[in-house]
């Protein structure tokens, strides 16, 4: 079993939310995931507010050998990225 991490789509059509999930690969989009890591809201002003996730936990998942996706590990790095400067 292949987990990847990436981001599951939620809420209407003009106001789109994402959940962060670890996820079988082969799942399609509205599979149940094993485990949920966090929430996206794009439409939100800050990086901070913008992504919620537990980072240990997504840490665990990239240890233990799951795949995050590039657009994913993209918002995890500047998340970080932003902590990092404060």
């Amino acid at each position: 079993m292949a987990v990847v991490l990436r981001l599951q789509r939620q809420g209407k059509k003009t106001q789109p939310s994402y959940r962060i999930v670890a996820i079988n690969s082969t799942k399609g989009p509205t599979g149940k995931p094993i485990e949920v890591l966090g929430t996206y809201y794009p439409k939100a002003e800050k990086i901070s507010e913008k992504v919620v996730i537990k980072l240990d936990r997504y840490e665990y998942w990239i240890g233990v050998g799951a795949k995050p996706s590039e657009t994913l590990k993209s918002l995890v790095d500047k998340l970080k990225e932003s902590t990092q400067t404060k």
